[in-house]
């Protein structure tokens, strides 16, 4: 009999992430709430709402059905490319072609994966904006790519220092990765910022990749998409989902609209991963881009908004200071001074006062001294976690 130790070794590309900190921090959590201790979760983006009862009602009807639990094609069926169309004249005023320049997502995380496959070779290089969204980092590193890291400062009102970027060798940068309405900073998208960013990529042969899932949350002012920049199609990819806009985040449908061939090049990576979304699910969606501007204005202003007035009240009882002009579902802090550094106050707070926040690091180093409260929570959640941290010692 061969005694020889069985061991198996994990691949390398293991080594360059860790477990999503989200992952590992809900565990202590669940640990927590179940030594009875009714944790308040102030930091997971999630929304708590339904979406609009015309959705629900659809999905419903259609999957009653007995001919539609088939295959769906890769990508996606017509009545949802069109809605999706749709949507973007609608709220963007930009016109899109529904067979060719629009690509459904099973969610954005979805979207960065095969976005990255289709355009950066291993060893390429992708440009991350540091504070960002923790995925396009991950992402990036499990496929080989090299992250480069582009600052985003408070005191540029966290949009792109274009100067800084022109004097970093871009000879091997294949993408650039931007998110506007920005998270988690809260900072709006600007109709300059995305002029320059296409001026950008065309110089220096990048594709920018926006990712503008926010525009809608308590954002009263124009929509804004990159793609409403002349010449955008041809040098950018901008995701948009149904997450956060429509309350949809467990149903994973969203969308990249750019030019024809990008779109090709995305669908065939894509075509090889999955199958395609859930036909009702798929109707059930082009329903929700229907909804009127008043479920519109309910759901991502009106309900945010006391939500956003709390959240307010929770950053001011810690000492941090925040722009009230953030849009977004989340509110984003810097912490005083006296703290050595972000987890003192926010494992404090998690220990002491039971209330989850997210502290900023996980976003990038120039997230350190920040935290974000997300408003993904019922208010009489906001008004006791408020109560609960003004009695901390």
């Amino acid at each position: 009999m061969n005694n020889k130790v069985f061991k198996i070794e994990p691949a390398e590309r293991l080594t360059e992430v860790s477990e999503y900190y989200f992952s590992r921090k809900l565990k202590e959590v669940a640990r927590m709430n179940a030594e009875g201790k009714d944790i308040i979760s102030l930091a997971i983006g999630s929304p708590d709402m339904p979406p609009s009862p015309e959705t629900v009602d659809v999905l419903c009807r259609e999957a009653r059905k007995a001919d539609t639990h088939g295959y769906q094609t890769t990508g996606g069926t017509p009545e949802l490319r069109q809605a999706m169309a749709g949507f973007y004249k609608r709220w963007y005023n930009v016109e899109l072609n529904p067979d060719t320049e629009i690509q459904p997502l099973i969610g954005s995380k979805e979207g960065i994966l095969h976005v990255t496959l289709a355009f950066a070779n291993p060893g390429d290089e992708v440009l991350v904006p540091n504070p960002g969204y923790p995925t396009y980092t991950s992402l990036s590193k499990l496929l080989g790519t090299k992250v480069v890291n582009y600052n985003l400062q408070e005191q540029d009102g966290w949009q792109p220092d274009f100067d800084a970027l022109e004097k970093m060798d871009l000879s091997r940068v294949r993408l650039m990765w931007t998110n506007y309405p920005n998270m988690p900073t809260g900072a709006n998208a600007q109709r300059k910022t995305y002029e320059r960013l296409v001026d950008f990529a065309r110089r220096h042969n990048i594709v920018v990749v926006n990712d503008n899932p926010y525009s809608f949350i308590l954002n009263r002012n124009e929509h804004l998409s990159i793609l409403q920049v002349s010449g955008a199609k041809e040098c950018c990819i901008e995701f948009n989902s149904m997450s956060k806009s429509h309350n949809m985040a467990g149903w994973r449908v969203g969308m990249l609209a750019t030019n024809e061939e990008f779109v090709k090049w995305i669908l065939k990576v894509k075509s090889n991963i999955d199958s395609g979304t859930f036909r009702p699910m798929q109707l059930a969606a082009a329903e929700a881009y229907n909804n009127s501007d008043d479920w519109h204005r309910q759901a991502n202003i009106e309900t945010y908004a006391h939500r956003r007035s709390l959240a307010e009240d929770i950053m001011t009882t810690l000492g941090c200071t925040f722009d009230p002009q953030q849009v977004g579902m989340f509110l984003w802090g810097r912490i005083p001074d006296h703290y050595t550094d972000v987890e003192q106050l926010t494992e404090r707070v998690l220990h002491e006062a039971r209330v989850f926040i997210t502290p900023g690091f996980i976003f990038g180093s120039n997230g350190q001294r920040y935290i974000r409260i997300s408003l993904c929570a019922k208010e009489e959640k906001f008004k006791e976690a408020l109560q609960r941290i003004k009695e901390l010692k």
